[in-house]
């Protein structure tokens, strides 16, 4: 009997995994730019500071 099918299926495992946790970190990484680009934005609004955009 061969190993194969096993350290194929961990290999697909570990890369399945991965990929889902890579997506992920990406997802929150995309919401707390934008959270951070709106907190930023109605910061330079309440001090009145001229914006650079």
């Amino acid at each position: 009997m061969t190993h194969l099918p096993y350290i194929l299926a961990s290999y697909g495992l570990f890369a399945g995994l991965a990929g889902i946790l890579a997506i992920g970190a990406a997802l929150r990484l995309k919401a707390a730019r934008t959270k951070l680009a709106t907190l930023e934005n109605s910061a330079l609004r309440r001090s009145g500071a001229p914006t650079s955009q």
